[in-house]
């Protein structure tokens, strides 16, 4: 059974815990193939390693799409593809680790180590998996996230991010379920569409 999930949104606490509820519903429904759809500008390290390590764990065939732009942890959830698609007008960015702290946060010296090794270990991840993916040496992946590499569609072919550049996204007929910012504080299901099948 194929299914189809539109990702068109950042990658946090609300957006990851909407797309696991979608994957466990569909593969307790016997999904055999997942077609995910993104377009992110990235976000939570936490949350993007940890959708790419379920997408990995599932008894799924996980085919990734770039549609727009897929940024930063978005890059992680895209190498979770067995096969990987980018539309023609699409690009991708890779950048390193951001430190975020609240500007009346008082630190000592033990715990700015702490978030600097905190730091370390997330790049470390993240040039792994797309090294695992690309074939690529881990310290020219992590050059590349210190750099902020921009590639379009060619380049990420090029780089073994993308295996093929192609205008189709799912086949018709195929129910799509999406999940985008809209949705992140309202309680209802993701939305829905049933796209017609094209006439012989």
């Amino acid at each position: 059974m194929h299914k189809a999930i539109r990702f068109l949104a950042p990658v946090n606490a609300q957006t990851s815990d909407r797309l696991f509820k979608v994957l466990d519903e569909l593969v307790s429904k016997g999904m055999t193939d997942l077609h995910l759809l993104l377009s992110t500008p990235g976000g939570s390290v936490f949350h993007g390693l940890s959708i790419h390590n379920y997408l990995k764990g599932i008894p799924v065939n996980v085919y990734t799409y770039n549609f727009g732009s897929v940024d930063s942890i978005g890059v992680v959830i895209y190498c979770a593809g067995e096969q990987r698609f980018c539309v023609p007008h699409s690009r991708f960015l890779i950048h390193s680790v951001k430190l975020n702290l609240n500007g009346k946060l008082a630190v000592d010296e033990k715990q700015i180590d702490e978030y600097l090794k905190s730091v370390k270990i997330d790049q470390r991840n993240i040039a792994r998996v797309m090294s695992d993916t690309t074939g690529r040496p881990i310290v020219d992946i992590e050059n590349d996230m210190v750099n902020r590499t921009t590639l379009n569609p060619e380049e990420a072919v090029e780089y073994g991010l993308t295996h093929k550049i192609q205008k189709e996204l799912i086949p018709p007929g195929m129910e799509l379920i999406t999940i985008g910012e809209q949705f992140q504080n309202e309680s209802h299901q993701p939305k829905r569409v049933q796209f017609p099948r094209k006439q012989s």
